[in-house]
C-alpha cells in the first residue's frame, strides 16, 4: 500500500514536556548522551573484562504475562544478566503494578524508576515527535517498519528523546497492525463508520484519524472498553489481534475489519540516573542485550498474532477484508494537521 505523505511545512517540533524531567543540558543528560554514543561501539565479551559493581534495577510494564512485549522484557533481562556476568540484575514488575504508562514515564524522568517498556502513544505527550507512529498508514509493510526502526528514523527519534528529556531509549519493540472491531454493525467500508462511537486512545492523532473516517472518537481508559462494548456505550474500538483476543473484546465485539490503519511501537526506556550508574562495559553489554532482543520480540509478535487470529476465528468472530486504499485515502487530511512531523516522515524509505 502506498504511504501517504501530504504534509509539506517546515519542521517546528514543540519542546518536550514533563514537570519532573531533567533540564536540557543538565550534567546527567549530557553524560547520558555521551555514554549512549559510546555504547554504539561493539560490546566486548563479558568474560574478558571487569564489568564493574553489581547494580539492581526495576523494569515496569503495564501488560500481563504472555504477550510479546512481556516476553521481550524477559528475554532482555535474561541477556543482560548473561552478558554482564550477573553484574546487572533487572526485576520485572509487569501487569501495571507500578502504575500506568503515563505514571511510569513520570517516574523515569524523576529518576524514581530505572526502566520501563512504554508505547510510542504514551511517550508522545512528553515528546511530541513520537506522534509520527500514530499517523495512519505511515508504514507500507512490516519490512519497511523494521528498516525504519533500525535505521536513521529510529536513531533520530531516540536522540530527540534523549536531548529533550534525558531518557535513554535502549531499543524498539513492535506490535501487530491495529484495525477496527465492532459489536453490532460490521465495517465493510468507510461509509459504515459514519456516526459510529469508537473508543480512541486519548491522543490527538488517533482522534483526528477516527474523525476523518466519519466516526465519533470516544476517549476512554482501556480497562473500561469491554463493559462499554457490552452495554452499547460505544459501537467499537481498535487494536491488533493480540489485544483483541487477550482482552476478551472479541466476546462482545465479534466483527473485526482488516483496515490495518496503524502499527505503533514501544520503547524500552531507561532513566538518565540509572544509565549513569552503569560502568562503560555494562553500558556496552546492556545495549547489546537490547539489540539482541529485537528479533526475538518480533518473532514473538508474529507467532502471537497468528495464534490470536486463529483463536478468535474459532470463537466465531467474523474477519472482514476491506479495501484498505479507501481508508488510506480518506485519512490523508490527517497529515496536513501535523507538518512538524515531516522531518521524520521523510526518513521512512
Amino acid at each position: 500500500m502506498a504511504v501517504l505523505l501530504s504534509c509539506t511545512a517546515i519542521i517546528s517540533l514543540a519542546a518536550c514536556s514533563g514537570n519532573s524531567q531533567p533540564a536540557k543540558g543538565s550534567k546527567e543528560t549530557q553524560a547520558a548522551a555521551e555514554k549512549l554514543e559510546e555504547s554504539k561501539a561493539p560490546a566486548s565479551e563479558a568474560s574478558s573484562e571487569n564489568m564493574g559493581e553489581t547494580v539492581k534495577f526495576k523494569l515496569a510494564d503495564n501488560q500481563a504475562d504472555g504477550p510479546p512485549n512481556v516476553e521481550g522484557d524477559n528475554q532482555f533481562i535474561k541477556l543482560v544478566k548473561e552478558y554482564t556476568n550477573g553484574t546487572v540484575e533487572i526485576e520485572l514488575f509487569n501487569n501495571g503494578v507500578l502504575g500506568d504508562e503515563a505514571s511510569v514515564i513520570d517516574m523515569l524522568q524523576a529518576d524514581t524508576l530505572d526502566i520501563a517498556r512504554v508505547s510510542t502513544n504514551s511517550i508522545s505527550p512528553t515528546c511530541p515527535a513520537f506522534n509520527v507512529f500514530g499517523m495512519p498508514y505511515v508504514f507500507a509493510s512490516d519490512e519497511q517498519k523494521y528498516a525504519a526502526l533500525d535505521g536513521e528514523f529510529g536513531q533520530k527519534l531516540t536522540q530527540k528523546l534523549l536531548d529533550d528529556t534525558g531518557l535513554v531509549n535502549l531499543t524498539y519493540f513492535v506490535s501487530g497492525a491495529r484495525s477496527f472491531y465492532t459489536s453490532k454493525k460490521p465495517i465493510n467500508s468507510v461509509a459504515d463508520m459514519s456516526g459510529m462511537k469508537l473508543r480512541a486512545q486519548d491522543d490527538p492523532v488517533t482522534i483526528a484519524m477516527i474523525e476523518a473516517l466519519g466516526g465519533a472518537a470516544t476517549p476512554m481508559n482501556y480497562s473500561e472498553v469491554y463493559s462499554a462494548l457490552e452495554t452499547g456505550v460505544i459501537d467499537g474500538a481498535e487494536n491488533d489481534f493480540t489485544s483483541y483476543y487477550s482482552s476478551g473484546h472479541y466476546e462482545v465485539a465479534p466483527y473485526y475489519s482488516l483496515n490495518m490503519h496503524t502499527a505503533p511501537s514501544s520503547l524500552l526506556v531507561m532513566s538518565a540516573g540509572s544509565w549513569n550508574k552503569l560502568s562503560d562495559a555494562q553500558k556496552d553489554t546492556v545495549m547489546k542485550a537490547a539489540k539482541d532482543t529485537v528479533q526475538f520480540q518480533r518473532d514473538s509478535v508474529d507467532a502471537f498474532v497468528k495464534k490470536s487470529r486463529e483463536a478468535v476465528e474459532e470463537a466465531g468472530c467474523t474477519i472482514i477484508e476491506v479495501d484498505v486504499s479507501e481508508f488510506q485515502q480518506t485519512c490523508s487530511p490527517v497529515y496536513d494537521k501535523y507538518p512538524e512531523l515531516k522531518e521524520y516522515l521523510d526518513l521512512i524509505k
